[in-house]
């Protein structure tokens, strides 16, 4: 059972004008079969919170992080809009406890990445659709400001790349990714991989699309490599 969303906006300082609009930002598809409706889910609204996400956190890194250079800049708003931190948000402000679903919906919301994801996307959309850009552009600065501030270039290599350079450097072979479990239902995939160097197994990594799994078996790996030295 969800709890009721006006909490939530409550505790966000956030004073609706429309309340249906942020209903549909936590809704799932999987209530439609239940309420007989179609398409009152987060879906449309989560593609317009993507692009207003990916402006004002664009606009913030440009005005904050002078020293950046355009390709580090564009390494940090993918590190800051990616499914995980998008994700880890929303399970700081609690959104799974908010979110409609069907009897159908099994699964446990506040584990599902990309679940959290799109409401956190939808969430934004419907801020500003209903209060505009000015208030939808404080959310954000208000969550991501000190992300934006505190992100260090260092560390934004994409962990697949930093273990193939080590590995190549060491040996001069490439290591190989291998699917080994791949479960759920079509709307909340989930994928273990393990990265491997000829027979020899670095790391293991799961997550809610193909892509994140071997990034974390990479940086599992990685973690394993620093500790023997």
């Amino acid at each position: 059972m969800h709890k009721d969303l006006h909490e939530l906006l409550n505790q966000l300082g956030i004073k609706p004008h429309t309340m249906r609009i942020y209903e549909t930002a936590f809704t799932h598809s999987s209530y439609n079969a239940d309420a007989h409706t179609r398409h009152h889910d987060y879906e449309r609204l989560e593609f317009l919170g993507d692009s207003i996400l990916g402006f004002v956190v664009a606009s913030l890194a440009f005005k904050h992080r002078l020293e950046l250079s355009q390709g580090n800049l564009t390494k940090l708003k993918s590190s800051l809009v990616s499914t995980k931190s998008l994700a880890n948000l929303a399970r700081k402000y609690n959104f799974h406890e908010y979110i409609r679903v069907g009897n159908s919906f099994s699964n446990d919301l506040s584990k599902s990445d990309s679940i959290l994801e799109d409401v956190f996307e939808a969430f934004i959309a419907a801020l500003y659709l209903d209060r505009g850009i000015k208030d939808a552009g404080a959310f954000i600065e208000k969550t991501f400001i000190d992300l934006i501030k505190a992100y260090d270039v260092n560390d934004s290599k994409d962990y697949k790349s930093r273990l193939q350079e080590e590995m190549q450097a060491e040996y001069r072979e490439s290591v190989t990714y291998q699917l080994l479990k791949e479960s759920g239902p079509p709307h909340n995939r989930h994928f273990r991989v393990c990265v491997k160097f000829e027979d020899i197994v670095l790391g293991y990594g799961e997550g809610s699309t193909k892509k994140e799994a071997e990034i974390n078996a990479a940086k599992d790996a990685l973690a394993k490599k620093a500790s023997i030295k």
